[in-house]
């Protein structure tokens, strides 16, 4: 995965500097549904990660078996981005 082309991708995410820059540029580099479909995955590695079930999750969620399993595969035995981002986010929410 690593390039120069997505170092250059990720290098213009960080960049961004706040909720709306980010809907702008997500808006204008990718469709609806793969935002949607990145937002999903994020939201099935949180129910996951709190030990909710796979049918609870798809229901939920609208994510198929197949995206469940992957993720749990990713946020398992990944590169840790997943739990990387989940420690974030937590961490956040108790400071609200």
């Amino acid at each position: 995965m690593r390039d120069p082309l997505s170092d250059e991708l990720f290098e213009a995410i960080l960049l961004l500097k706040d909720r709306e820059e980010c809907y702008r540029f997500f808006q204008d580099i990718a469709t609806i549904s793969e935002i949607k479909a990145l937002a999903q995955r994020l939201e099935v590695a949180k129910l996951l990660e709190k030990n909710v079930t796979y049918t609870t999750i798809a229901h939920t969620t609208g994510a198929s078996t197949a995206t469940i399993s992957r993720v749990k595969r990713c946020l398992y035995f990944g590169a840790d981005g997943y739990q990387l981002i989940l420690k974030r986010l937590a961490k956040k929410e108790k400071v609200k």
